[in-house]
């Protein structure tokens, strides 16, 4: 706690008198463009990866930053993103994977957290077709690759997810928000987005078209992967440390 508090009292003592004018702006209300959604995880920090200043982005955090299916639980993240679009006239949602994600390495095995932890058990289920995919296209892939496969699997799964809001898909359809699938490096601090031309996760300098709203919904009904063929048998091009986290 005492490194709360110096925090706290650093920001208040140099922050918030260089950005008086912004701090009363905001009193007056909130104007984000951004809706990220991430991971709980302490390693990603959306405000920091972004460079994005107070009021630059709506965020929605939690374990493996998950979006059940519209219907599916009574939990916050359905509020907060019809609040997103309705009242905040959100115009992008980031959904922002990220490298070792414990959530993800939980999925993996997670019959083994029924008992340990079933608050977790139960919040992960919310995923499981992502982890069923992953097992079924990657199944022969060493343990670090199958991991990193879900990560990316699992951020196209969240876009699937958000498109059965219907405050989303009202918006989508009226072409007044994109979404955008991202994956966070931390060792790097690089950051792949999924290329829907290219059907890879690539470098942001690299991607031809990072708008992926137009993807069909629930496209594991099919049971086929949306990753390319290139990009299964090494999966993120453009990032050879990936894997070596």
């Amino acid at each position: 706690m005492k490194d709360l508090i110096k925090g706290l009292r650093e920001f208040q003592s140099n922050y918030v008198p260089e950005h008086k004018e912004l701090l009363q702006e905001l009193a007056r209300g909130q104007h984000p463009r951004v809706l990220f959604i991430t991971c709980s995880d302490s390693r990603v920090q959306p405000e920091l990866i972004t460079q994005s200043d107070l009021g630059d982005l709506f965020v929605i955090r939690n374990a493996g930053n998950i979006i059940p299916p519209y219907g599916s639980t009574n939990g916050g993240e359905g509020a907060t993103i019809e609040y997103a679009i309705k009242s905040l006239d959100i115009q992008h949602i980031v959904v922002c994977g990220h490298t070792t994600c414990g959530a993800m390495k939980g999925l993996l095995q997670v019959g083994e957290l029924e008992t340990t932890m079933p608050l977790v058990y139960n919040w992960l289920k919310h995923t499981e077709a992502t982890r069923e995919l992953v097992e079924e296209h990657y199944g022969y892939l060493p343990k670090a690759e199958k991991l990193s496969t879900l990560v990316a699997e699992n951020v196209l799964t969240q876009i699937d997810n958000l498109k059965t809001y219907p405050s989303v898909r009202s918006h989508l359809h009226r072409g007044e928000v994109q979404l955008h699938g991202w994956i966070y490096n931390i060792v790097d601090g690089s950051v792949l987005t999924y290329d829907r031309a290219n059907h890879s996760f690539m470098p942001l300098s690299s991607s031809t078209n990072e708008d992926i709203q137009d993807i069909p919904v629930a496209y594991q009904a099919s049971g086929s992967s949306r990753l390319s063929q290139g990009q299964r048998d090494r999966i993120f091009r453009g990032s050879p440390a990936f894997y070596n986290q």
